[in-house]
């Protein structure tokens, strides 16, 4: 099996560890809706301060701790993923510092963007969920190799443009607009959706595999990655329409 989400692979819930208590989909779920809650209670900190005038110098501050830590976090818990109880609602708290900073920095130029952002994300996460549960949309092997491979180019481009913009050329379609860029933005937020599915496959997998308690967090921990990756899509993608 495979996962565009490098949190999520082929051997995140092989583990072999004899326990009582099994992870649940509905535990999953509430982790997920607590990290969620903790992302949200950094981000309106971080959006606040932003509209203070005399807080700017620190909101630049505060995203490049949120971003820094936030890796550096993420890298932990993908390593060891029995830690995931006590990190994941770090990097959520991390990634709520970040997220309420570019969020606010969008929303200074276009208003209203971030409500849209918001809203389309969590569409497209139920409408996934259900076209998944509905069998409409199978993670096939097949599926799976065309969105890892996707995702990887992704990957691969975005390492390259930030190489380019230490020399101050970046790739232009990734920033700009225009045809090209919006058409590169969609595809970038279709790929992020479609790691959704993925990410809802190897969840169940954990759950029928009976992995422990604590992959509840790790699972919730790579369903959030995907998530912020999909909503700074769609907010990149709907500034690229508005301008």
């Amino acid at each position: 099996m495979r996962s565009g989400n490098p949190a999520l692979n082929s051997k995140t819930f092989a583990v072999n560890v004899q326990t009582d208590e099994k992870m649940t989909l509905g535990g999953t779920v509430n982790k997920t809706a607590i990290l969620l809650a903790l992302v949200l209670i950094t981000a309106a900190w971080t959006w606040g301060k932003f509209f203070e005038a005399d807080n700017r110098t620190m909101v630049l501050y505060l995203m490049g701790a949120g971003v820094l830590g936030g890796l550096v976090v993420g890298l932990i818990t993908v390593f060891f993923k029995q830690a995931a109880p006590y990190t994941a609602p770090i990097y959520a708290l991390l990634e709520g510092l970040a997220v309420g900073g570019i969020s606010a920095t969008f929303e200074a130029e276009f208003q209203g963007i971030v409500t849209q952002a918001v809203g389309l994300t969590f569409g497209t996460l139920l409408c996934l969920l259900a076209a998944y549960k509905s069998g409409l949309i199978k993670a096939t092997e097949n599926f799976k190799l065309g969105v890892v491979s996707a995702t990887g180019a992704i990957a691969l481009l975005y390492l390259v443009d930030l190489a380019f913009m230490f020399f101050g050329k970046p790739i232009g379609f990734i920033h700009e607009g225009g045809l090209y860029g919006i058409l590169f933005s969609m595809f970038v937020v279709l790929m992020a959706a479609l790691n959704l599915v993925l990410d809802f496959d190897f969840i169940e997998s954990g759950v029928e595999n009976g992995s422990p308690k604590y992959m509840e967090w790790y699972g919730a921990f790579g369903l959030l990655v995907t998530l912020i990756w999909l909503y700074l899509e769609i907010l990149r993608l709907l500034a690229k329409l508005r301008k």
